[in-house]
Formats: structure tokens, sequence, C-alpha cells
């Protein structure tokens, strides 16, 4: 008995021995960056120009060159078509205050040349007067040129009238070549003295859209009859429905090479001679070989696709494998840009998937980790697409709504902002200020990646990138229709050439569920050697002639800095500790504190994250913590607020003088920190001129009561559930939504002269409990259904208004 026990005993021992170095071993991470040197190849692409200023643009094999230092172009798409002229510089402002440098737009050709021969250059449709906004707030420009966009509108793009012409459209039959180079005809004139060579805005085009990769259904289509795609005959057997993984092995892509030259001839025939063009090039996609540069996307919640774990939260080396491999290309001799990285999704009637607000964060975070030396993000900002003639130009035989196109995106149909506006403006703070570092650095990916697959949600998902000895650590815990947990316990180990970093040096970290962060090492800022920091860089300020680093703490990871060659003298610190450590010093401070310290006459300042995400830039040296919206523009400030009309505005560094305010009160809040100068900003209360009338369980009418004056807008939150729901004035559809288990959130300005004459007609349709979307939703989402199997509830309908002042900062 005694032997038996004493032979048990030992197991356990040996079992929690194991469990112990495996645990142990789990949660720490080794990555050797010693290696790290990207090669770059130049004057190998026909890509690059200048402009009368003496400026320059060019491409290498592994990113942009502005002036021959790198650049990271973060693209924000927003068409134009889709949203109001007068409301044009209020969202370019937006996006720019945002972070985005350059706004990418698509120009429809139906929507331009409705009837043959005549174009339509007015009002919502005027290129031009959106260009030059652009340029007016110091932006760069992308225009997609099309012919065919797909976009989710009628055709793609794609003229009604070219159906029933004897030749294939998105061929190289000279006749649809002949209609071709007319459209780039016309968009040279819109755009004439605006490109890059001019001196312009316009940096960039891109050709066509998923040329031998993708189509749109054509308009004329029967129900039961077969779909129909806008595609040559050559290329209908390697058409996807969207965005997707080829394959089928493309027996015609010389001649898809072919269309994508002849395209770019057309374009610089007419003037159209930019820097940069572009192709996408996913799921062998056609591209200019050499010519053009192959952008990339991902999707995490498509509606072409099941529903899913996808493979957009795991890292890899995008340069060599890009997303949606394999591709026409090789991928080794272009930079890894994206153009379409889902911030959002467009629903139809049989697919709602709801885009989770937190996952945007840690797929981008993945994709620069990744490797790529670009962002762009289809939708940036939604819209709604304008009705012609009585004809709705969506796609509606794809299911999509008629007239909304808010796209789930970072800046709502109406202009609002959402969640993910906020968190990527962290990493576009950060791009800013040290996208020329990041640049050149290699993707170098831990032995444990090799073994992670998407619904493994246990392993760290890390990468670094890295010239040797310096980088930045990527790592995020996050995956698309899977729940993670916190990851604890956890410390890296980094080889760099100048020897070992242990992440932290003391202790470890945990990465909470649905959180990401960049950590940097070896990273000289401006004379201060971090050797590593647990905290992510937000961005640097230039403040008469003095530097202040902004970085931002995570919960769960003890925020902290360590420094070389700095002595434990030199720090002068507010609410940190400052110690010796093994020849290092460190700086340290409490988690979700704030907390600041000077080295050398440089200004480090540390804030939470929910901080952080309220962060504004004004200028290179002044930045705003508040909740409310900062437009800075030519000689004065907007301030917006749609969550109530008192604000908070918080100035770092302190300001010299108080600020001067219009349109709201103003008065001396209390400080957080010496470093702070705190105002407390009240709008007057104004009740929105709205009332609410009941007709029957499946209408209801909204009138008008007065004006908007001291508002700016507002915004009406109907909170249903259904299937559907449009609104009418004077019987004429104006805005839709199909339910997806949010809340319809209009913005009545745009209604409000109409509006004077006529109400407002909401009409609901029932969700049926056989419905093929009900996929998309939580089973807990799922009302109970009556006997009638069928599910309409109204549950409030709300206006919210937005408060508009103006501030000027001495």
């Amino acid at each position: 008995m005694n032997l038996i026990m004493e032979k048990l005993g030992y197991l356990v021992f040996v079992t929690f021995l194991l469990t112990f170095n495996l645990v142990y071993a789990q949660n720490n991470y080794q990555v050797d960056v010693r290696d790290a040197e990207q090669k770059i190849i130049r004057g190998h692409l026909n890509l690059g120009g200048s402009n009368p200023q003496g400026d320059s643009i060019s491409v290498n094999n592994y990113f942009l060159e502005y002036n021959e230092d790198p650049f990271y172009p973060i693209v924000g798409e927003f068409h134009y078509s889709r949203y109001p002229e007068k409301y044009w510089e209020d969202s370019i402002l937006k996006m720019k205050a945002g972070g985005i440098n350059v706004i990418a737009t698509y120009v429809f050709w139906n929507m331009h040349e409705r009837e043959e021969g005549e174009f339509d250059w007015e009002g919502q449709l005027n290129l031009r007067r959106f260009i030059e906004l652009v340029e007016k707030h110091n932006m760069k420009a992308i225009v997609r040129l099309g012919p065919f966009c797909h976009g989710e509108v009628r055709n793609g793009g794609i003229p009604d009238w070219l159906y029933g012409r004897p030749f294939d459209i998105r061929s190289n039959d000279s006749e649809y070549l002949g209609y071709v180079e007319r459209l780039y005809g016309q968009i040279a004139q819109q755009i004439e003295g605006m490109l890059f060579k001019d001196g312009g805005p316009i940096i960039g085009v891109q050709l066509e859209n998923e040329f031998q990769h993708s189509a749109a259904k054509w308009w004329l289509h029967y129900p039961g009859s077969p779909i129909e795609y806008t595609a040559s005959q050559e290329d209908t057997d390697v058409i996807h429905e969207g965005v997707s993984i080829s394959e089928v092995e493309n027996d015609n892509a010389q001649y898809g090479s072919d269309h994508m030259e002849n395209l770019k001839t057309i374009a610089q025939n007419a003037g159209i001679d930019v820097p940069i063009y572009t192709a996408t090039g996913w799921g062998n996609a056609a591209i200019v070989k050499k010519g053009s540069i192959p952008v990339t996307a991902a999707y995490a919640y498509p509606t072409w696709a099941p529903r899913g774990p996808s493979p957009f939260y795991l890292y890899k080396d995008m340069h060599k494998n890009p997303d949606y491999a394999p591709v026409s290309y090789d991928s080794e001799l272009y930079p890894s840009v994206p153009a379409e990285l889902g911030t959002g999704i467009m629903i139809t009637y049989s697919r709602r998937p709801t885009v989770n607000p937190n996952s945007i964060e840690p797929m981008m975070v993945r994709t620069i980790g990744s490797g790529s030396n670009g962002i762009g993000y289809y939708m940036y900002h939604g819209g709604s697409t304008p009705v012609f003639d009585g004809h709705f130009y969506n796609e509606e035989v794809g299911g999509y709504t008629k007239i909304s196109y808010d796209f789930q995106a970072p800046i709502g149909e109406f202009g609002k902002l959402r969640y993910h506006y906020h968190s990527l403006k962290l990493l576009h703070f950060f791009l800013e200020s040290y996208g020329q570092e990041l640049a050149p650095m290699e993707t170098v990916l831990p032995e444990t990646n090799k073994q992670i697959t998407p619904d493994d949600v246990n392993t760290l998902r890390y990468a670094v990138r890295s010239d040797g000895n310096s980088g930045f650590v990527f790592m995020h815990n996050f995956q698309d229709d899977l729940a993670t947990n916190d990851l604890e316990n956890l410390r890296l180990n980094i080889q760099t050439e100048t020897g070992e970093i242990i992440l932290p040096s003391t202790g470890t970290f945990s990465l909470l569920k649905d959180e990401s962060a960049i950590l940097p090492f070896n990273l000289n800022l401006d004379g201060a050697e971090i050797r590593y920091a647990t905290v992510q860089p937000l961005t640097i300020l230039n403040r008469e002639d003095q530097k202040h680093f902004i970085f931002f703490s995570n919960d769960g990871i003890n925020p902290e800095f360590v420094f070389e060659n700095v002595d434990q003298s030199a720090v002068d610190a507010d609410n940190a500790a400052v110690e010796a450590d093994g020849g290092l010093t460190k700086v340290s401070g409490e988690s979700g504190e704030i907390f600041s310290f000077t080295v050398n006459e440089k200004r480090f300042l540390v804030v939470p994250k929910p901080m952080a995400l309220k962060a504004w830039k004004i200028d290179e040296g002044q930045m705003i913590f508040t909740d409310a919206t900062i437009l800075p523009k030519k000689g004065y400030i907007d301030i917006l607020s749609n969550s109530g009309n008192s604000r908070e505005l918080r100035f770092y560094p302190k300001l010299d003088e108080m600020p001067r305010f219009s349109g709201a009160q103003f008065k001396i809040g209390p400080s957080a920190s010496d470093h702070f100068s705190t105002y407390e900003v009240s709008f007057p209360k104004v009740e929105p001129p709205f009332r609410v009338d009941t007709v029957s369980a499946e209408r209801i009418t909204i009138r008008s009561t007065g004006s908007f004056e001291g508002l700016n807008d507002v915004i009406m939150k109907v909170d249903y559930t259904g299937d559907r729901a449009m609104a009418f004035i004077d019987g004429k559809l104006v805005g839709d939504h199909f339910y997806y288990g949010k809340p319809w959130e209009i913005g009545m300005r745009k209604f409000e002269v109409k509006m004077q004459n006529d109400n407002l007609l909401l009409r609901f349709h029932p969700m049926r409990d056989n419905a093929e979307y009900l996929q998309d939703f939580d089973e807990s989402d799922i009302p109970s259904f009556s006997n009638r199997g069928s599910y309409l509830q109204v549950d409030n309908i709300e206006f919210i208004p937005e408060y508009k002042a103006k501030m000027v900062i001495p």
C-alpha cells in the first residue's frame, strides 16, 4: 500500500512538473531578429514622378518614398457621389482629423453618363470640386477611374446602355476601348491641373477593379433566371462573387495583362500621368506588370462566404505571401499596400453580418506587423447612393439596400463617428510619427507562429518588425466569430544585434481579450535610447523647440520605460517611480493613471488607453483630449458634440493663453495634472424640432416642428427589431435600412428643407422566422416569433442633437 502511495505521489509530482513546464513554455515567447534586413530594390518599376515644387514620389519593392524618405500612406475610401456636396468639407476634415492622409474615391461611370454622350459633373457629381477640397486641406488623393468599379453600384459602374452592344465589356475589343477612351478623356478634363505633376493633390489612380477576379450582376435580370455578370466571355470561368482566393487556373492571364496595359496607355494619352498607378491584385487579378502597385484586401465579415473564423488575424509576411494568394505577380517586387481592408461590410438582404467594432484595430495591428507599408480602408466613410430619374444606383439585383451605403464604416452614412474611428486614430498617429522608421523594417515571425490556426485562441499572436536591432512588437488577442480569453503571465525574449531583451525585465504581463499592443525596443528618440517600453507610442509633438513623446498604457500591462545611457538623476518624473536597474534606468507608472517625466529636455507623457481614444491633434505641437469632435480649420477649430451639451477639453501641453469660444459658454475646469489646461464647454440646450406620430404598427410619421437653429445636425435613432425599414418624403424613397441587430441612425439635416413641406414616413417590415440572414445573428439576438412566424417591434425613436461651437487658440 505504501509503495502504491509513493508511486502515486511520484506521478502527481511529475505531472505537476510537466504541467508547470508546459504552461511556462507557452507563456514565454522568443523571437530572434538579428538577421532581419530587407533588401531594397529600386528602379525596376515604371512608377514615380515629381511636381513643379521639386517634390518627388517613388516606389521601391518594399515601400513608397516622398522626397526619397519612406512615406506611409493611410488611405480612406470616401465616395463623393454618395454624399451631399455641401457637407463634403466637414467629412474631409473628419477624415484628416482621424489621421487619414490620402482620400480614395471611385468615379462611377454610369452616374456620370446616364444617357450615352451626356456627361454630368455637377452638384454631388462634381469630382473637381471634391478634389479641390482635398487639396485645400493639404491631403492627397487617389482617383479610382474604372471603367468597372463594383462598389456595390448598379452594374458595378458600367452604364445600362452598354449591355445591348455587339461587343464584350471589360475586354480588348476596340469599340469597348473607344468608350473607355472617351470616359478617361472626360475625367482628365475634370481633374486637369489637379495632378501631382501640376502641383496638385492627385498622386495616383486605380485602373479598373478586380479584373479577371470579380464582377457585378447586370441590372437586366429576371426572377429565377441565371445571373449574368459584367465580364467578358473570356473571363467568365475565373469570375468570383466577391474578394476570394482564386482556385481557378487562368489560361487567359496574358489577355488580362494586355488589357491593364491598354488602360494605362489610354489614361496617359488622356493626360492622366501620375506617380502611382494601382490595380487590385488579390486572387490572381490582372495588374500592369511592373507598372502598377498590386493592392491587397482583407474582409473578416464577408457576405459572400460562410460565417466563421478568418485567417486575417494570423500574422504572416505579407510581402512574400499576400492575403488571397495565389496572385498573378511576383509579390517581392512590389510593396505590400492594402486598398480594401474591411472596416465594415455592406450587408445584403440575405446576409447581414454585424462587424464587431473591436475587431478593426487588431486586424490593422496584424496587417502592419505582417509587413504592410500602407493602409487602405474600404469604406472609411459611408454614404447614400443617389437616385436619378427614378432609378436606384445601388446593385439592387445583388440584394443590397436601394440607397444606404453605410458599410458599418468608421464614419457612418450621415457622418457620425463610430468607435473604430477612434481606435484606428491611435494607429494613424503612430504611423504619422514613426512610419519613416517602420517602413524599411522587415517582418520577423516567431517559431510559434507556424502552429497557430484561426481557432487557436490560447497562443499569443505576435510578430516583430525590425532592422536587426531596433523595432516594434505587434501583438493582439482577437479572432472574428470566436470568443477569446485574457492571455496571462506572458513574457517576450527578443534576440537583437546588441543583446537580449526580456520584456518585461521582471514579472509578466497580460494581453486582455479583444486588445492589441505595439511595443518598441531599442528605439532612439532624439537621443533618448529606449531599451524597451511596455506602453504603445501614440505620437510626437514638436512645441517651441521641445519634443513631447506621447504614449498610452493598456490594461494588463504595467507601464514602464527602460533607458540606456540615461543616468537616474537626469530623469525628472511626475507620478512615476525612477530606479536604477542593472546599469539601465527604469521609469514606471501605475496602470490606468497619467504620468510624465523629462529626460534631457525631452518630455514624455503616458495616458491610459481610454484617454488616448479621446486624443485629437490640432497641429504638430498641440493635442486635445475630449469626447467632442475636433475639426481644425484655417484660423479656428470647430467643436462638435452629439453626446450631450457639455464637454471637457484637456489641452496638452498647457496653453499660454485662454482660448476664445463662440456658440458655447466655457469655464476653467479642474486640472488632472500640471501639464494640462482644462476647460468645460457648455452648449445652449436645444430641443430637436421633431414630433413622432404613430399611424400603425408598421408606419410612423416624423413631423418637423421648427428650424435647426443652434444645431449642427440631429441624429434620429430608430431602435427596432424587424426585417427592414424605409423612409419616404412625398412618397419618394429617401433612405432605407436592413436590420442587422443595430439601431437605424439617420442624420436629419439632409432632409431639413424637404421636411418643411412634407412629413417623413417610416415604414417597417416584420422579420420572418425562416429568413436566410438569421444565420448571421447570435441565437440570443433572434426574437421569439409568434404563431404567424413573424416579428416586428419598434421600441423607441430618439432624437439626439449635435451641437457646434467655434474655438480660437491665440
